[in-house]
């Protein structure tokens, strides 16, 4: 026990799959924090909780399958576990799956010999009964010198027995290494631990025998699992196919499995669709009521102005979309929970090396359809060089949530909602089609990378799928929560500021231009929807979006599109926000929707409307391709140390949604 803070840091470590994070939530529900390891990008999670008079600090560490990491977040937790500063851990809980005993045992041996006091925490119990399998507790505690516990994470059983056994926890008298071998090539080393912690500093010639003693060691290891399996686990012959290999019967199939992958895909933006489209509208209506009461209720003047049409107006312009994002949101979660997302690497991953790529690029692919940022961050458990690169480059060329208000906004302009087509929703199939637009580029520009970038490294994937579970709908409803805060408030704070910026641009002009412009409209008795798209034409947004305009024109966009695609650098968003408060500028009732007002938004000279086909497909295919988002390029950044690999995914993406948009709106105009 820590003494001085009187508090237990504990670890779960465990191989990926073994259920660490179900049992970091059961343990420590709600009081959980998140943030980065010192140093690196790589999220990790806190928690807390008491027991009979003891606080315990838990960290979930990235999974691992081996004290030799091989990726960067396997390197992480092992310098985690290895950290002897004042926050060193006292005891690690090492999370195994029952039903694989074998496997997760390797880990648990070498944690074992580093001589930290640990505890097993043998997971997923229910799923060993089920097939029968009876585990000699006793006998199993007794070989491995450490407490073994039943846990099952999801229905939060065992969990008093683990807390117990936690402060109980020893280390262990057992030794598992080769000891020998270890005299042998390093004869100056007292430790297994020791020689753990030397391979982070090493040389080259070093690090050759490292790998030596690695693969010797886990032979002498397995030897000694394989006496332990047998005398401590009873496996009945299994005579009948697990429901698990029934569902990867057609699941990971080389024809039904890419069928039904696509099928999901397609259920998803249907539902994206029909379903969000009722709180869609009530947010949309909601909003609109409230700008006109406080337009009303409020005297006139410049806070009134700033309040309705600069920030209610680019706020309502997000907060619309909760409803599609938190659905995607959801969606995402069930597929992981399910251990689905693990089948769709599978599937892909012989596709996926003709590219480049292999399995280990599939989730943070599919992840990026919620956002780039942490698909970025987890291309980390890609061992290889090249095939990381060329996933950290192609990675924001998949749509993600902050696309979803654009296309949604786009794409409900061009087609009215009774548009279907065989029973099914044609926005929904539009939307889909985005989608996997930007899968198709993330591909082909894979593929060029295939050729460009040069490595020796071998690209393999090795994945162990996990069984099929019911979601954990209260885990999952917490998630698609945390994740919708994240959205709502990290992209409210840039459209917050740029809404107020963009107001007192669109609402002010040089010198006395508004008050000549209302007086030459009280002569030629202008209208007032007229007056105001004179003022904001000669606003100072106005000024600058015609200065930018003859460089988007060839691509259909005017200026006011324009000022949206600059501000939307910020994050792609607030390309909406942006809209919003612009349209809002001079609008006197505040009665239209956004989608309602571009719409019917009209050519001042020649009355046709604006956003026509050919300028909202370029639009779109402009906004399936650009980067407009800097938090993207810092990420890519972080994780390369390397400038000239944003600059490179900057201008190829730049280039592509340019180009892309000028073909497309010229062959459609």
């Amino acid at each position: 026990m820590n003494s001085l803070k009187n508090t237990l840091h504990i670890a779960l470590v465990g191989n990926p799959n073994s259920g660490k994070s179900t049992l970091f939530n059961s343990l420590t529900g709600l009081t959980q924090k998140t943030g980065n390891y010192a140093g690196v990008t790589i999220e990790k999670h806190v928690g807390k909780f008491e027991f009979n008079g003891t606080s315990f600090s838990v960290t979930d560490l990235p999974g691992t399958y081996s004290l030799f990491p091989k990726s960067l977040d396997e390197e992480v937790a092992c310098k985690t576990i290895l950290n002897t500063s004042t926050d060193k851990l006292d005891v690690i809980v090492i999370v195994a799956d029952a039903t694989n005993i074998k496997r997760h045992l390797l880990l648990a041996t070498q944690l074992i010999d580093l001589k930290i006091p640990c505890v097993l925490a043998l997971n997923m119990i229910d799923e060993a009964e089920k097939q029968n399998i009876t585990i000699y507790k006793n006998d199993l505690e007794n070989l491995l010198g450490i407490g073994v516990v039943f846990v099952n994470s999801r229905k939060k059983t065992g969990l008093e027995e683990l807390k117990s056994e936690i402060l109980k926890a020893k280390i262990s008298d057992s030794i598992f290494y080769n000891f020998e071998k270890q005299l042998k090539l390093f004869p100056n080393l007292k430790s297994y631990k020791e020689l753990i912690d030397l391979q982070f500093t090493c040389d080259d010639e070093l690090s050759k025998l490292i790998k030596q003693f690695e693969k010797e060691d886990n032979i002498s290891r397995f030897y000694k699992l394989n006496y332990i399996i047998a005398k401590c686990v009873k496996k009945p012959e299994q005579l009948n196919k697990s429901i698990t290999q029934k569902l990867d019967s057609f699941f990971t199939h080389k024809f039904f499995g890419f069928f039904f992958f696509f099928l999901i895909l397609f259920i998803v933006f249907q539902f994206v669709f029909f379903v969000a489209d009722v709180p869609m509208t009530w947010i949309e209506e909601s909003f609109a009521a409230f700008m006109n009461f406080t337009a009303n209720s409020l005297p006139k003047g410049e806070l009134n102005d700033l309040l309705v049409n600069g920030v209610l107006a680019g706020i309502s312009g997000i907060v619309v979309f909760v409803p599609q994002i938190a659905l995607l949101f959801f969606f995402i979660t069930v597929l992981e929970d399910t251990g689905y997302m693990a089948r769709a690497s599978f599937i892909l991953d012989k596709v996926m090396q003709k590219f480049g790529l292999n399995g280990k690029s599939v989730i943070p692919m599919i992840s990026s359809v919620a956002c780039a940022i942490p698909s970025i961050m987890s291309t980390r458990t890609i061992s290889n060089w090249k095939t990381r690169i060329i996933t950290i480059l192609v990675t924001p060329l998949i749509s993600c949530s902050a696309r979803l208000p654009v296309y949604t906004l786009i794409i409900s302009i061009m087609f009215k909602d009774e548009h279907m087509i065989y029973g099914f929703n044609y926005k929904g199939i539009v939307l889909m089609g985005m989608y996997l637009l930007g899968f198709g580029a993330a591909f082909l520009a894979a593929f060029i990378l295939k050729f460009i970038l040069k490595t020796k490294e071998k690209n393999y994937f090795i994945m162990e799928l996990p069984v099929y579970r019911m979601p954990q709908w209260q885990t999952v409803g917490m998630l698609v929560l945390k994740k919708v805060k994240l959205f709502l408030f990290n992209a409210g704070k840039i459209i917050l500021a740029i809404s107020i910026v963009l107001w007192f641009l669109t609402s002010h002009a040089p010198s006395n231009v508004f008050t000549q412009l209302e007086e030459k409209a009280l002569v030629l008795n202008t209208p007032t929807d007229v007056l105001n798209a004179q003022k904001l034409e000669h606003s100072y947004a106005g000024i600058f979006g015609k200065k930018i305009e003859p460089l988007i024109e060839p691509i259909g966009f005017d200026w006011k599109i324009g000022i949206s695609l600059i501000t939307s650098f910020a994050a792609r968003e607030v390309f909406v926000g942006t809209m919003a408060t612009i349209y809002s500028s001079g609008d006197s009732d505040n009665t239209e929707t956004l989608r309602e007002k571009l719409a019917s938004e009209k050519d001042s000279v020649t009355q046709s409307p604006v956003y026509t086909t050919a300028v909202c497909w370029s639009l779109l295919v402009f906004y399936a391709f650009a980067m407009q988002c800097m938090s993207t390029l810092a990420t890519t950044y972080s994780e390369t140390k390397h400038w000239k690999w944003p600059f490179i995914q900057l201008v190829f993406m730049s280039v592509l949604a340019y180009g892309s948009s000028f073909i497309v709106f010229n062959l459609l105009k």
